[in-house]
């Protein structure tokens, strides 16, 4: 055993004393001055929880909140607020005389119009775990792939392992669409990514009692599991649901059948007009159906939607840009005909608000790729015209057509 008399460095980093401005030696062991600090800061670091601010539970403030991420929709704004106010109202004040059934939401509409997007900004809103989920990936229990029970395992890890936050979470299903009921299918093989997976959920999204690994890995027989009710949790699905609106058209429309009958061919139908009825025609179980008693469509972007979420919204990707040529000093601008064009070549190819991020990347990969030699040789301003955007042939003969 040493004396004090003999202990001249730090037991814990191993710095001698004349290192370090001050080493308080004990019986056995050394600690200098700076390991002192150290201990302290993160000793404040895990004691010191900054109080968050109580979020007010008003559809206006939340649709507020939403404006400022997603242009347009709101409709959907309005819906999404609402039920959210409802949910967490349910859980924060629950009445024993007075039960409210929990309203999981469906959103329906095209691919980049804003579903995941307005999911994830309300959950940020209210500071609740938020997990998206692809239903593609989705099989029934004991076939390869993700059983339905792994998006409760993935929103507990999102929650830090607490159960109480995990229990209420948001869950964000994706692709809904994709897992309808194959009714026309020509295999005899069980449908287990399909309406296999829509049976499987429906305890899940109404509310049951599952048992989840805290790792994320399959379940083992030996290995540990926690219990996490997910009544309280909010499920909201999506999908583009592609094809759905020929089967509100022909509902709208009437069968006519025999000489007689009037075809109606100029019938305009939309997503909003959807009915429980549309969407078990669609492929949708009815018991699946009926977990989700909201649900509203969101329209596809226009051109001048688009130009806003270039230039409107917070942490727009033209800003991203920006803060990524700042870098190198160098200042980027965009014509208004180059946004404009940048807008219609996503629009050609379908791709939603998504496809805004492509376009960009596409032009301004030759100028990211020189931006270390524009800022060596002092070239401080780059401007995005007409001619470096490159609009494609089909897109002038598109705009060829619509100018007669």
């Amino acid at each position: 055993m040493k004396s004090n008399d003999t202990i001249n460095t730090c037991s814990f980093c191993g710095k001698h004393k004349d290192a370090v401005a001050k080493l308080i030696v004990g019986e056995q062991v050394a600690i200098c001055n700076e390991c002192v600090e150290l201990c302290e800061t993160l000793l404040t670091d895990e004691l010191v929880i900054k109080p968050s601010e109580p979020v007010e539970l008003d559809p206006i403030l939340i649709k507020e909140h939403l404006d400022q991420y997603v242009i347009g929709q709101d409709r959907a704004k309005q819906v999404l607020s609402v039920a959210v106010v409802n949910h967490y109202k349910r859980i924060t004040n629950p009445d024993p005389e007075v039960e409210v059934e929990k309203c999981n939401i469906l959103m329906l509409g095209p691919t980049g119009s804003g579903k995941t997007l307005l999911a994830k900004t309300v959950a940020r809103y209210l500071d609740v775990p938020f997990v998206i989920a692809d239903a593609t990936s989705l099989t029934e229990a004991g076939y390869v792939g993700d059983d339905v029970e792994s998006l409760i395992s993935r929103l507990f890890a999102a929650a830090g392992g607490d159960i109480a936050k995990t229990q209420r979470g948001i869950v964000f299903i994706d692709e809904i669409d994709k897992i309808s009921r194959r009714s026309e299918s020509a295999s005899i093989t069980r449908d287990v990514s399909g309406e296999g997976v829509q049976q499987a959920l429906l305890k899940l999204v109404e509310g049951t009692r599952c048992r989840v690994t805290p790792t994320g890995n399959r379940k083992h027989p030996s290995g540990e599991m926690i219990e996490i009710d997910t009544t309280n949790i909010l499920f909201i699905a999506g999908g583009a649901f592609v094809g759905l609106d020929t089967v509100v058209k022909n509902r709208v429309q009437g069968t006519s059948i025999g000489f007689g009958a009037k075809i109606k061919n100029d019938t305009i139908t939309h997503l909003d007009q959807t009915t429980p009825e549309d969407l078990i025609k669609f492929g949708m179980i009815p018991e699946f159906v009926g977990r989700f008693p909201s649900w509203v469509a969101l329209n596809e972007l226009d051109k001048e939607d688009l130009i806003r979420i270039l230039l409107d919204v917070k942490h727009s990707y033209i800003e991203q840009y920006n803060w990524l040529f700042g870098q190198d000093k160098v200042e980027l601008e965009f014509s208004a005909e180059a946004l404009e064009m940048i807008a219609d070549r996503t629009i050609l190819n379908k791709t939603g608000a998504r496809g805004l991020h492509s376009e960009l990347e596409r032009v301004l990969l030759p100028h990211m790729f020189y931006l270390a030699r524009y800022r060596r040789e002092g070239i401080n301003h780059v401007l995005i015209d007409a001619d470096q955007v490159n609009t494609p042939t089909e897109l002038k003969e598109a705009n060829a057509k619509a100018q007669g």
